[in-house]
């Protein structure tokens, strides 16, 4: 145990942010580097070593939290990105993304704020860069066998990596320009620099994988005959159909899925445009979604200059604490304040889109919208509240509904689907082809970053059972576990 008075010693203290006004004029991370690591001993110190963790459940990675805390405290850095790694490829991605259901089960969380779990990874793994304790992990021989990766978000990513290390020859195939999936261009720059991606990717080179960029499977490669050519392939193309709004309006200009948006502000970054195509530059901009993608819209559209942004959400809004129904150490809907919502707009709960309105040349210029409330279990529009408001660039964030069916890959396989749609698998991750495995968000639905991390490194000991009659490559979930963090 880290300190048996920690907890009582010390109260929470989180990362510190840049000044609101500062950061808006670039696209740097919001928090001031280096501000975790004076402090981070200390909120180390607050975790209690508990009996049960329940922070193991809530992880999905089944992350070895007090023991890498314990480290922490004594600023053994080496000793804990050690035992940070063994359970987690990528925690630089986690530790700036994940939305920490950890936290959520911590125990000292039952009535005091819980131990900064995130904080204390991301502090970490960027110490384990800094002191070059992160190195590549070849394998000692190959196994003579090869292996797909379709897609290169967080589940590739990882799925590629285990293989990789397990001795197989291992090349991932991204339809993008570059490696990433939406680590690249889904998550905003001032989320996540993209050097933290570059740098895994290099000791992945390093270690043996290879990447195929710009090459869609299903389009500019055939299912089939990406099959014929390794002996086992992984599925984790994510979930990238995005719910549409089928409204009248919909067909006008200046409305685009967030996916369509994020990306393009991305490539700026990237150096591949001077200003991006879809730009909120003066504009009024409204946001359809309260979730993580709809924030960061709003975050990106407020360094590009927004006249004002507007986030609609068609839900109540959520408690301050616990709702009853949500108890410890169950993953809580709570009303949160990002980095995106501190600098500034508008968030409007209980809303629903009735149809838009446009100028004489086809582009929006307002949002019809009016108030819901559940009845009975139903969600029914208020009367009376409908009202407009101004919308120059409207950006859709409502979720995704399963894999790409129009690029051909489903039907290449011949995959089955589930109840859900997304693509069938057993406990193995294996779906009903032989030697065709899917991981992520493909085969989960749209889900956590840390859950497609969980899946990659469980996919590919299936994958590897598969090849090789066995695995020691370590499995944190099976595909039916839903842990505490539904």
């Amino acid at each position: 145990m880290a300190d048996p008075k920690g907890f009582l010693n010390h109260g929470r203290e989180v990362a510190k942010s840049r000044p609101v006004d500062v950061r808006l004029k670039d696209w740097n991370e919001v928090y001031v580097p280096g501000s975790l690591l004076p402090i981070i001993s200390k909120q180390a110190s607050r975790c209690m070593d508990c009996g049960i963790p329940f922070c193991h459940n809530g992880c999905p990675l089944g992350n070895l939290i007090p023991e890498w805390n314990d480290y922490a405290y004594r600023e053994d850095w080496a000793a804990a990105s050690e035992r940070l790694h063994a359970t987690n490829n990528f925690p630089e991605f986690t530790g700036r993304l994940c939305p920490a259901p950890c936290e959520s089960a911590c125990v000292l969380g039952i009535n005091q704020p819980a131990v900064t779990i995130k904080n204390v990874e991301v502090s970490i793994i960027d110490k384990a860069w800094d002191s070059g304790d992160v190195a590549p992990q070849a394998p000692e021989r190959l196994s003579g066998k090869t292996v797909a990766v379709i897609g290169s978000g967080p589940a590739g990513l990882a799925a590629a990596q285990q293989l990789t290390r397990a001795g197989h020859t291992v090349a991932v195939y991204e339809r993008a320009d570059r490696v990433g999936g939406l680590l690249r261009y889904g998550i905003p720059e001032f989320k996540m620099e993209k050097r933290h991606i570059n740098r895994r990717i290099e000791q992945m080179r390093a270690e043996g994988t290879r990447f195929r960029t710009g090459i869609e499977i299903g389009r500019d490669l055939k299912a089939t005959d990406l099959k014929k050519r390794y002996d086992a392939v992984v599925i984790a193309a994510g979930a990238t159909t995005a719910r549409d709004l089928p409204v009248p309006g919909r067909e006008l200009n200046g409305i685009h899925q967030a996916m369509e948006y994020l990306p393009l502000a991305n490539k700026v970054q990237e150096g591949d445009f001077v200003a991006p195509p879809i730009t909120a530059e003066g504009k009024h901009v409204v946001v359809i979604g309260g979730g993580d993608t709809g924030a960061d819209c709003v975050g990106t559209a407020h360094r590009q200059g927004a006249a004002s942004v507007t986030q609609l959400e068609i839900m109540p809004k959520p408690g301050e604490e616990r709702a009853p129904h949500q108890p410890w150490p169950t993953f809580p809907m709570l009303y949160k304040v990002t980095s995106a919502h501190e600098e500034g707009g508008e968030r409007v709960y209980s809303v629903s889109t009735t149809h838009f309105e446009g100028d004489e040349d086809g582009n929006v210029q307002w949002l019809h919208l009016v108030e819901v409330e559940f009845v009975d279990g139903k969600l029914t529009q208020k009367p009376g509240t409908e009202r407009k408001i101004p919308a120059q660039l409207v950006t859709l964030a409502m979720g995704f509904t399963g894999t790409d069916r129009e690029n051909g890959l489903v039907e290449q396989f011949g995959l089955e689907l589930d109840e859900r749609g997304n693509i069938a698998r057993d406990a193995d991750f294996q779906t009903n082809v032989p030697g065709v495995f899917v991981a992520g968000d493909a085969g989960r639905g749209q889900s956590l970053i840390v859950w497609a991390i969980a899946e990659g490194r469980s996919a590919a000991r299936g994958c590897d059972r598969f090849l090789t009659g066995a695995s020691d490559l370590p499995a944190p979930i099976r595909p039916t576990d839903r842990a505490l963090t539904v």
